[in-house]
């Protein structure tokens, strides 16, 4: 059924047929997000190490792994042609969660002398896999969020990101002490298959949640006589000045985020620089995420009665305060690092509650939901190449700092406190766009 139809018969939010659907997807996502963990962070250096794959270069297949979203871009192409939503997702949904779980299989090949064939098969099965995810994530948005009452849409994405925050707290601590316990008594490989069932059951219980959500099934002949050319597509998107108003608000966002965020690691554990252990990083990080998680729900009641975008408004100035504590975090008494290290995650995780899931859903406001996967995968991929770009340069200069013996323009500071201002004017300016240029614009209801 088509959105206009829903909108004009809203009684049928209520139906149980769209409830299952709903709790169903909410459900999925989290299933989703635990096999995304298993296959991230600490889980994935062991895996790569274990292979034989040196410090260097787990962090350039790091960098290929944040590559991946520009995927998104294939569905582009394909997704007019589907008449089979549910069909064509799961497919390549489940295909993609089934070489993550193939990863943790690698260490058991048979070794051969002077070759690297192992980091090839892992390479291969993480592109692989990213790729069967990415071209269908924003088809499962769409499909998933169209049974989601529009008005009711901040609400509903926030108890889902609040579903999946805790329930993935606790799949890493039952995952990390297995890992741990297996580590200890000298059998990773047995880690690693444990490892691997839980990825496995995951995604059967990822297959069973989307199989309960209502068909999004078309005609072929209806879909044949729908599809409109490469050209209206990109006319209707980066033709669109509401959508581009949404993209350089995402630009800005990425780049604030990637000067920083991914050299905090290395800045809170070297031992000459805030040297806090790893225990005390995982400690913060989960009273982050448990802020996140409380804030969730409030942030989500905010969007749905002012707009995303004041959402994103709001969540933007918690981030440019938690950069602006980042910016003043350095070596020094104890208790002032501890204090400002626990600030900044709480800001920074809080404010993800307000623009996660806001930058996602505030392209129903400014984009034809017919074309909305492919501005979806439009922003996300541009988004993330900004990111990654930003990130590499970041990289130059903090290394430029460092060589300097910590000095910068005359001034004994930090590389990771440079790179925090220089988040703080792109956060401020992502502000800037979000308050004088998408909250003015005149917004749909889809």
């Amino acid at each position: 059924m088509s959105d206009t139809a829903v909108q004009q018969n809203p009684e049928l939010y209520n139906t149980p047929e769209y409830k299952r659907s709903r709790m169903a997807y909410l459900i999925e996502c989290a299933f989703e997000y635990f096999v995304a963990l298993l296959v991230s962070d600490a889980f994935l250096v062991k895996l790569l190490q274990d292979i034989g794959v040196d410090d260097a270069t787990v962090g350039i297949m790091a960098s290929l792994i944040s590559l991946a979203f520009v995927f998104q871009l294939f569905s582009i192409f394909v997704v007019q042609r589907i008449s089979n939503t549910k069909v064509f997702s799961i497919v390549f949904h489940f295909a993609s969660q089934i070489f993550f779980m193939a990863l943790y299989f690698i260490p058991f090949l048979p070794a051969v002398e002077n070759s690297n064939y192992k980091h090839v098969l892992a390479i291969a099965c993480i592109m692989i896999a990213y790729f069967g995810n990415y071209l269908v994530t924003s088809m499962i948005y769409k499909w998933g969020n169209s049974f989601v009452e529009p008005h009711h849409r901040g609400r509903y994405c926030a108890t889902k990101e609040m579903v999946s925050l805790i329930s993935g707290m606790v799949v890493t601590l039952i995952i990390g002490y297995a890992m741990d316990y297996f580590e200890a008594a000298g059998n990773l490989h047995g880690g690693f298959i444990f490892a691997a069932c839980g990825i496995f059951v995951f995604s059967i219980c990822d297959f069973v949640c989307l199989m309960l959500i209502k068909n999004d099934k078309k005609p072929k002949e209806e879909v044949r006589q729908s599809i409109v050319p490469l050209r209206e597509v990109m006319r209707s998107t980066l033709g669109n000045k509401n959508f581009l108003s949404v993209l350089l608000l995402a630009v800005l966002w990425e780049i604030g985020k990637g000067v920083t965020v991914g050299f905090l690691g290395t800045y809170r554990l070297n031992a000459h620089e805030l040297a806090l252990s790893v225990g005390a990083v995982q400690v913060i990080n989960m009273i982050g995420n448990l802020v996140r998680f409380a804030v969730s729900r409030p942030f989500g009641k905010f969007s749905d009665k002012y707009s995303y975008a004041k959402g994103i408004e709001l969540a933007l100035c918690i981030a440019a305060v938690s950069f602006v504590v980042c910016a003043f975090t350095a070596p020094g008494h104890v208790v002032k690092v501890w204090v400002l290290v626990i600030l900044y995650s709480i800001l920074y995780h809080g404010c993800q509650a307000g623009i996660g899931q806001n930058m996602h859903s505030i392209l129903y406001n400014y984009v034809d939901s017919r074309y909305f996967v492919q501005a979806s995968a439009i922003k996300s991929s541009i988004g993330g190449l900004c990111y990654f770009g930003s990130a590499l340069l970041a990289g130059q200069l903090l290394q430029y700092i460092q060589d300097n013996g910590n000095s910068f323009l005359g001034m004994h500071i930090y590389g990771q406190q440079v790179l925090s201002v220089l988040s703080v004017i792109f956060t401020l300016a992502a502000l800037a766009v979000a308050h004088f240029v998408v909250s003015k614009q005149k917004r749909m209801v889809q």
